[in-house]
């Protein structure tokens, strides 16, 4: 049986891509702390923001644009969001 080709979505991509850098900017600053317990309380608080944006790129690799991609990215908005206003970066 013939694959089904995943639906693909340049706008999508962009705010996928802007995530990871949102993601790996946060996280430099994490590790550039230099007291070691902040630095654990950033990392373990910050690890949802980070799962969430796995799945959603795992998502969109996998299946491609679908109506779950606005929820996973709108789940890791939200995570973004309470970890920015719960933590001072």
């Amino acid at each position: 049986m013939a694959k089904k080709r995943r639906k693909l979505n340049k706008d999508f991509e962009r705010k996928i891509y802007t995530s990871k850098k949102n993601v790996e900017l946060v996280l430099a600053k994490i590790y550039d702390i230099d007291d070691e317990d902040i630095q654990k309380e950033y990392i373990s608080a910050f690890n949802r923001v980070v799962y969430l944006y796995d799945e959603l790129k795992q998502d969109y690799e996998q299946l491609g644009f679908s109506d779950n991609s606005e929820n996973l990215l709108t789940s890791y908005k939200n995570a973004f969001n309470l970890f920015e206003s719960e933590f001072e970066i």
